[in-house]
């Protein structure tokens, strides 16, 4: 049976995270794309339930309004069809299924919640195209807000994946750290990692990892961080990845570890979004630079919604579409 192709001129993603809902609207030909299109809004979907597993009243609605607003802009754009994806809060949550059916209903968008397996694919999909991996193996992190997906892989192929529910929104719900943290908290997510990864850390030194390609979010942040501080050239923000130095990442890290929430929310290049979780994710890079002889930390600027449309554009067969 021939592969279905895409057909439209442009076409929008949106990735409906735990924490954001992004958007990314692109211009397609043949078998290639271009941008015209990114934009992100904060809708913390598990605030206040992601330990629960439910999406409570007012992040749901958050993410209702999110999603209208997107809708209103995929119009404006006269974009031709739209994909919408869920991930963790959604898939995990018991009354998830009434959040889709409420977006179907009122906005006519399909959403195709997706499994983390196909999560950490679509990751994969979207790092290939950021940076060349080459022929050793690398592991790539996407540290989200209710899962965390770990890919090892190089150019060519991937060879293990799976994903955790371990994301900084949820960690942070469960153990709810002091503000600042302290050292029994840090020691306590910390031996929660250690507990639930080890299949990660087996398999990581099986393929003797030794590089980190961090996947959007929290790393970002971190690379928006350090160039406020060092208040150097922005210009790698044009770039599709990055290259931390650890004498750097080590100086941030340790700002963030020692600070409390108000003080982090005037911190440069620390969105307010990211604010709390921020210490969650630093807990667990740590624990990764720890745990393994990495020599090398890299963000990937792109991610699950670019490999969704990379993958969209070589078969659509089987995702559910919404017009604008």
């Amino acid at each position: 049976m021939a592969k279905t192709k895409l057909t439209p001129s442009l076409i929008g993603v949106i990735d409906l995270g735990t924490n954001t809902f992004n958007l990314l609207i692109a211009e397609v030909w043949k078998d290639n794309y271009r941008v015209v299109l990114k934009k992100k809004i904060s809708v913390k979907l598990g605030e206040g339930g992601i330990s629960k597993d439910f999406i409570a009243p007012i992040p749901f609605q958050r993410g209702l309004d999110a999603l209208r607003k997107y809708k209103r802009i995929l119009t404006s754009k006269s974009v031709d069809c739209f994909y919408a994806v869920a991930t963790s809060a959604i898939r995990s949550a018991v009354n998830g299924h009434e959040f889709v059916g409420k977006v179907y209903s009122e906005l006519q968008i399909n959403i195709n919640v997706i499994d983390g397996d196909k999560e950490a694919d679509l990751i994969y999909q979207g790092v290939c195209q950021a940076l060349d991996l080459g022929g050793k193996p690398k592991l790539i992190v996407d540290i989200g807000g209710g899962s965390t997906e770990f890919i090892i892989a190089n150019r060519q192929e991937d060879f293990w994946r799976k994903s955790y529910p371990l994301g900084a929104a949820r960690l942070l719900d469960i153990f709810q750290p002091k503000d600042p943290i302290s050292i029994e908290n840090v020691n306590e997510i910390d031996a929660h990692l250690f507990e639930t990864l080890q299949e990660m850390i087996q398999m990581c030194e099986a393929y003797e990892i030794d590089s980190i390609v961090g996947s959007s979010g929290s790393f970002d942040t971190l690379a928006e961080m350090i160039s406020c501080k060092k208040e150097s050239n922005t210009s790698w923000k044009k770039e599709s990845f990055y290259a931390f130095d650890f004498d750097d990442y080590s100086e941030v890290q340790r700002l963030i570890y020692s600070s409390s929430l108000e003080e982090r929310l005037k911190m440069e290049g620390l969105v307010p979004m990211r604010a709390d979780m921020i210490v969650v994710s630093i807990i667990f890079i740590n624990f990764l630079l720890n745990k393994l002889p990495i020599h090398n930390m890299y963000l990937s600027s792109y991610a699950l919604k670019e490999g969704l449309i990379k993958t969209l554009i070589r078969n659509s067969n089987g995702w559910q579409k919404s017009l604008s």
